[in-house]
């Protein structure tokens, strides 16, 4: 087995928060707190749909503000267990800094002690990484979604480095292993070591090998007597629910942009063992899980989320563009057969 080393020294953000490897207990490491004069707190990332928020904008290309205000109530009201919010989904890679922090401010000043509210601060530079971490402490978020550095396809010990260095910072982190975009593959017994990190609290996994999830359960309880606190998030809406049903914790979610309660739903159902039910749910999802991907994400979705009239629109920003007209037909006909409109 491989000890980690973690640091004991604390960050210091600008707005007065101090964070540190050192305020998160072992026993509860899914219910850590960052303490501050303010009484700042953290809320425990959940078990169940984390909803991969999309972000809402104009015609001109700039944050709908008011339409972001309604979609993150929207998923407080429809039971959504935790936002997951400047990911992919986010389109977060053509923000700059000054609108991802307005984003997060929104965010906290909407739903902040409602609903956990997990950041995504991955990238390939570090500094980079660091820097979106520090923001989402400054803003009180509660957990952070760190990719592994996509594109130069780092060895396994420079990806372990990447999360330890950023979990050091003290924010809870889950780890994103997510091959088809990264194009390296975090294996399991390396998953394993970095749980032992007392801020590395769960993971992100996108691979499509529903086989893992039993090998990386069995290995966490070889190595980690916190086993069950080590939260397993699907990464693919469409094998979700068997995710869950093989011992996964619940998903990450983009088709929750569309179908929220019912997202919920079957990860509860699921994670009690009431497959059945769970499965009578997400029958007509099925069609709709597999569509919201006919174009690069997030395309279908804010499409569909703009005929569904949750949206004003369905821009995207470029590189990204709205919606081909000939996939239109086929979300519509997948938005019908969940029921959505």
């Amino acid at each position: 087995m491989v000890t980690l080393s973690i640091s004991s020294l604390a960050i210091s953000s600008t707005c007065g928060f101090v964070v540190g490897p050192s305020l998160h207990s072992r026993h509860s490491r899914t219910a850590t707190s960052i303490k501050a004069s303010n009484a700042n707190e953290m809320m425990p990332l959940r078990k169940g749909s984390s909803v991969a928020l999309i972000t809402p904008m104009t015609l001109t290309g700039d944050i709908d503000v008011a339409g972001l205000r309604k979609l993150l109530q929207f998923h407080v009201e429809q039971g959504t267990d935790n936002l997951c919010i400047l990911g992919t989904t986010a389109e977060a890679s053509v923000l700059e800094m000054k609108e991802r922090e307005m984003i997060l401010k929104i965010a906290v000043e909407e739903v902040k002690g409602q609903i956990p509210i997990l950041v995504g601060t991955g990238t390939i530079n570090p500094n980079a990484v660091k820097a979106m971490t520090q923001q989402a402490i400054d803003c009180g978020c509660d957990a952070n979604l760190v990719v592994s550095p996509y594109y130069v396809k780092p060895p396994q010990r420079c990806i372990m480095k990447q999360m330890t260095t950023m979990a050091d910072m003290g924010l809870p982190l889950i780890i994103y292993n997510v091959p088809g975009r990264t194009g390296v593959d975090l294996i399991d017994t390396n998953i394993a070591i970095l749980a032992q990190h007392e801020s590395i609290v769960g993971i992100k996994d996108a691979t499509g090998d529903l086989s893992r999830v039993q090998t990386l359960r069995a290995l966490l309880g070889d190595n980690n007597n916190d086993n069950d606190d080590f939260l397993m998030y699907s990464g693919d809406d469409a094998t979700s629910l068997d995710f869950v049903a093989r011992g996964g914790d619940g998903c990450i979610s983009v088709t929750a942009n569309l179908a929220p309660k019912v997202m919920h739903e079957i990860m509860i159902l699921a994670k009690q063992g009431k497959l059945e039910e769970a499965t009578a749910l997400n029958k007509p999802l099925e069609l709709l899980h597999q569509t919201l991907f006919c174009e690069a994400n997030p395309i279908p979705t804010k499409w569909a989320a703009a005929r569904m009239g949750l949206t004003k629109t369905a821009y995207c920003r470029p590189p990204l563009d709205e919606l081909d007209p000939a996939f239109v037909d086929d979300v519509t006909i997948a938005l019908q057969a969940a029921g959505l409109i």
